[in-house]
């Protein structure tokens, strides 16, 4: 392990438990630890104190461990809390608002574009430019290099290099956004008019509740037994995806590590013996956090600086976005009376993928929404290419 690791491991640390103080002993209560640890992280990070997705040629190790390794851990530890039958009264209306969301998305990529004058200020490529951004906001990083891949737009590395830094701000930005949101708006929200699986009233986290913030108050007497079991089974867990996913490649019917390890960690979680594990919360919780710190490291301002009058139009491109995909989403949320907890999760998934939506559920204090945050994650994995790549093709006929 390098010094850099050790260095940005120690603070990010520190910064989890700075922050989780100051939400327990002050006004910063309101906004909750989640929130907290990414605008704190952020601001470290465009200070100098940490890397950014900037200042290094290559990944920084510490964050690809914490995407690669914490974050699947995190939702093998959460997930060993599911109980099935709230997911059956969250599952339907979260696909729903997904989808809905995925179109909110191809509709802020033809506004924005439209907004800047893309053929003008942002060239020939500002069609795939368009399909990178549907792609990676209806399901992630996979498909937003996938359909950049499809149209070289590597080659062009101010472009390629301005789009990724907006990408990583605007991610950063609503994953602010999606968890103050529904703090704010609950009280005014209608009550959910679902009928999935029993009464709107008797859902878990129903839209006339007061803010849960007990999430940021998680804590469990850990016995070293349990704490060796739990990380076992995170350990463990994660290995067997990624044997499975290799022998299913081999076998020519590749199924995502991800998917393979919800199921596991699913199965595992209707054993009575492992949902009594004590720890299993603490240490998703607090790898949840780790992920969230990274999120913030990756909002560089300062990147916008280097290409100048491409970097405002980039900037105004994807607020629109992110705007007209927002509204659209919570708009058919109140149209449709779902809970606004829902479609904070549902943008999520849209915008930050799988992971971060179950971030987001945690810290909303909605334990029934994790597994279905994974799920759509996965399924805007696999539709967000092909979307992007619709999108690319159409766009120059619409605009051009």
């Amino acid at each position: 392990m390098t010094a850099q690791t050790l260095y940005i491991v120690a603070v990010l640390c520190l910064v989890i438990a700075g922050t989780e103080w100051l939400v327990r002993r002050s006004f910063l209560r309101h906004g909750g630890t989640a929130l907290m640890v990414i605008i704190f992280t952020a601001i470290i990070a465009n200070f100098g104190l940490l890397p950014t997705s900037s200042t290094e040629v290559d990944p920084v190790p510490a964050y690809d461990a914490i995407f690669r390794t914490v974050a699947p851990l995190a939702i093998v530890w959460l997930l060993l809390k599911v109980n099935l039958r709230d997911i059956l009264r969250a599952g339907l209306p979260i696909i729903t608002l997904f989808l809905i969301g995925s179109l909110g998305t191809v509709a802020g990529v033809i506004a924005g574009m439209a907004l800047v004058d893309g053929p003008e200020r942002i060239g020939p490529l500002f069609g795939p430019l368009g399909g990178m951004f549907t792609g990676t906001y209806t399901g992630g990083s996979v498909n937003f290099n996938a359909v950049a891949l499809r149209y070289d737009v590597m080659r062009e590395g101010v472009l390629f290099g301005g789009a990724s830094a907006v990408d990583s701000i605007m991610t950063t930005v609503w994953m602010a956004a999606t968890i103050a949101i529904p703090r704010w708006l609950r009280p005014h929200w209608p009550k959910s008019g679902w009928r999935w699986g029993g009464p709107a009233d008797a859902a878990p986290g129903s839209a006339d509740r007061a803010p849960d913030l007990g999430v940021d108050e998680d804590t469990e007497r850990v016995h070293p037994v349990d704490l060796a079991l739990v990380l076992a089974i995170g350990f463990g867990t994660l290995w067997a995806s990624q044997r499975l996913e290799a022998w299913t490649a081999a076998v020519g019917f590749p199924i995502p590590d991800i998917l393979i390890l919800t199921v596991i960690a699913l199965i595992l979680a209707q054993f009575r013996a492992i949902t009594d594990l004590a720890g299993s919360r603490t240490l998703g919780l607090f790898s949840v956090y780790l992920f969230l710190c990274v999120i913030g490291a990756h909002c560089d301002v300062r990147a916008l600086a280097d290409i100048g009058p491409l970097g405002l139009a980039l900037l105004v491109f994807t607020f629109t976005i992110i705007v007209v995909h927002g509204f659209i989403t919570f708009g058919a949320a109140r149209l449709l009376r779902l809970d606004v907890d829902i479609a904070a999760v549902a943008s999520q998934a849209n915008v930050g993928g799988g992971t971060s939506a179950l971030a987001l559920a945690r810290s909303l204090g909605r334990g029934d929404l994790v597994l279905p945050a994974v799920l759509i994650g996965s399924l805007g994995n696999a539709v967000g290419t092909f979307l992007g790549l619709w999108v690319a093709r159409v766009l120059p006929s619409l605009l051009g």
